[in-house]
């Protein structure tokens, strides 16, 4: 066997199959190139889902590990550190809100939202102890706790884990008279992904997320605004919320907040609204260590030059614009998304999204699909055009 067929055989006789990853095994990378343990290079045009959205190895974010890896990587929060206290307190500006509370993995920081949301809305909203509902959106992807898939309506994301955690109520995306119609004087939080990614990297309707904006804070509801792949430059803004100049009350963060190095999350929010936590009810071993701080700081830094943010921008319309060209051609039925993402719908006759997405790497592309015939594409932010326009030709031959 080949170097990829033993490293998949033995990955296949001892991991649980709970994924079904593309037959490559990369073995480095650098920029928005990896290579396989065959020495065979790809173009990945994924980023681990907006984790990678500086790119494999960058060397700001790799030197900002090195230096804390040497002085001391956790404390857990028994104790003080001092790298949590600017974390903080810069993520909160840098969000334009007060608090932080820092988890590691997106879905915890889902988990640590509703929990908020429901803890507000029992100590500030007045909503009976037990009563507090919230509303989420058809076609969501929040993440694979068993709350969160409770409220998920992907049969493969939900099946045999029951029972379900009550509590939510699911209207159809960019419906803004099904979501008034699901709200009652118990209903505490509307959680929301400003694009769906997992659904196919759906934009809502023009004016929805303003209309729930206004919806949540004329009803004394929290607006949570679910950013973990759509926030930090991946839309061609800070956050995709600001496309229509909202801001919620509650931004959950993650993936590119720890640049692809160390996993960190965190929900940004008011005093109000995270001041209902007390020592003891809700934390982290691991949240907002040392080493999580570091590398999440200079995010930050990278971030408020803007940089990556016009570099979404400017590539975003070139990818889109190219990927228009494709549609009504027989072979690509629609595009959506905003900046460097998009979801590509091909034409079933052509092949499903996993079909699709082995031809692109054997033509050392990486990308990934979802739901029938739908691939997401969404390069490091710090791709070069002569790398995006390679990808894309590699696109156009495969459909061909």
């Amino acid at each position: 066997m080949s170097r990829t067929q033993e490293a998949i055989a033995s990955a296949e006789a001892h991991s649980a199959h709970n994924y079904h990853p593309l037959p490559v095994v990369v073995s480095s990378a650098e920029g928005a190139w990896m290579t396989d343990v065959e020495g065979r290079r790809y173009l990945d045009m994924l980023a681990g889902y907006s984790a990678l959205n500086f790119g494999h190895g960058n060397r700001r974010l790799l030197d900002a590990a090195k230096a804390q890896l040497e002085r001391v990587t956790l404390t857990s929060r028994a104790f003080h550190h001092d790298r949590f206290a600017d974390f903080c307190e810069q993520l909160a500006e840098f969000c334009g809100m007060e608090m932080v509370l820092p988890m590691n993995t997106g879905a915890e920081a889902v988990e640590t939202a509703v929990k908020t949301a429901r803890k507000w809305g029992y100590r500030v909203k007045g909503v009976p102890d037990g009563a507090a509902r919230i509303i989420v959106a058809s076609d969501n992807f929040h993440g694979r706790t068993t709350t969160i898939v409770s409220f998920s309506t992907d049969p493969e994301a939900r099946a045999d884990y029951g029972p379900y955690t009550p509590g939510f109520d699911i209207v159809p995306y960019g419906d803004l008279a099904a979501m008034e119609a699901a709200m009652t004087e118990h209903t505490v939080a509307v959680l929301l992904e400003p694009i769906q990614g997992e659904a196919g990297v759906l934009v809502p309707p023009a004016g929805y997320l303003p209309a729930v904006r206004e919806l949540t804070r004329r009803r004394n509801v929290l607006f949570v605004a679910d950013e973990i792949q759509s926030g930090l430059g991946r839309t061609g803004r800070t956050f995709a919320c600001e496309h229509e100049d909202v801001v919620p009350d509650m931004y959950v963060l993650g993936k590119a907040l720890g640049g692809g190095v160390v996993p960190v999350s965190a929900v940004v929010s008011s005093a109000e609204v995270l001041g209902v936590h007390r020592p003891g009810e809700h934390g982290s071993t691991f949240g907002g260590n040392p080493l999580a701080c570091a590398v999440a700081l200079e995010v930050l830094a990278m971030l408020r030059t803007g940089e990556y943010q016009q570099r979404a921008a400017e590539l975003g319309d070139h990818l889109h614009q190219e990927l228009g060209l494709m549609v009504g051609g027989g072979a690509v039925e629609a595009v959506r998304g905003r900046g460097l993402w998009a979801g590509v719908d091909i034409v079933p006759d052509l092949g499903t999204g996993r079909e699709i997405s082995e031809r692109l790497m054997d033509r050392r592309v990486l990308v990934k699909d979802t739901h029938g015939s739908t691939i997401r594409i969404a390069p490091p932010l710090t791709i070069s055009k002569e790398d995006l326009d390679w990808g894309l030709e590699q696109l156009r031959q495969v459909l061909r």
